[in-house]
């Protein structure tokens, strides 16, 4: 339940119905669920940053009311969330395929779709409540024609003759970060590339899960920071190339 006002003054409303007619003040004016977006936005999305306002305001109404964000995220939705996830384009050269392993809410697939439009996104995603929160985000956002949703798990849409393969594949507080590299290897084509996004501690997890990525079949493992002259805090991420060889093989 939530307080809203409406032309009979204030009253108590269902969440349910706030998040469809938001939150109306006095006279008509409607009241945002989430900050004005900050100057970085605007470098950052470019002339997507209308869709990136609507998808802050999905978030902090669906997305915390269907369980998929917490509601404690929604006032830092710009500098945690969007702004840390579309930064992850200047990892991303033209002309390849994406998949963003273990959506969630869209994050960070729906801000690199925003803040890249050149490019094609799946969204790899188990959960079918969230896969419906997805394809309402794209219709939402005018971008369904550029963007598809998967539901499935890596590594598994990866195996048998006819499996998956993208170019890059892009993950967020999915798992650590030996464990995600088996996950990823499945679904990247030879050659093609892992980009986790991490947290301050990129450096000692590469370092400790660097033999086990080894062995998989990663190779040029680095770490990268994106969006260091945009961002108060940038953009941690470890990049690493399939290997032509790799341990796994498809059955």
């Amino acid at each position: 339940m939530a307080f809203a006002w409406l032309p009979g003054g204030l009253v108590l409303i269902p969440s349910s119905v706030r998040s469809r007619i938001g939150s109306v003040r006095p006279g008509g004016e409607s009241v945002s669920a989430v900050a004005a977006p900050p100057p970085a936005a605007v470098d950052v999305f470019g002339a997507a940053l209308d869709g990136a306002i609507q998808y802050a305001e999905l978030l902090a109404t669906a997305g915390v009311e269907r369980g998929l964000i917490g509601p404690r995220e929604t006032d830092r939705l710009w500098d945690r969330h969007l702004l840390n996830c579309a930064v992850l384009a200047e990892a991303v050269p033209s002309g390849v395929t994406v998949v963003d392993v273990g959506s969630g809410a869209g994050l960070p697939g729906v801000p690199l779709a925003l803040a890249r439009p050149d490019l094609l996104v799946v969204f790899l995603e188990p959960m079918e409540r969230r896969c419906v929160f997805l394809r309402e985000v794209a219709d939402t956002l005018g971008i369904a024609d550029r963007v598809s949703i998967l539901r499935g798990r890596a590594p598994d849409v990866g195996k048998g003759a006819g499996g998956l393969r993208w170019d890059i594949a892009v993950a967020r507080a999915v798992a650590p970060l030996e464990r995600l590299g088996g996950m990823l290897l499945p679904i990247v084509r030879p050659g093609g590339v892992m980009l986790a996004m991490r947290g301050s501690r990129v450096d000692e997890e590469l370092a400790e899960a660097r033999d086990g990525l080894h062995s998989q079949g990663w190779r040029e493992m680095q770490v990268l920071l994106c969006g260091r002259d945009r961002l108060t805090e940038p953009t941690r991420l470890v990049s690493a190339v399939r290997g032509r060889s790799a341990r796994w093989q498809a059955a």
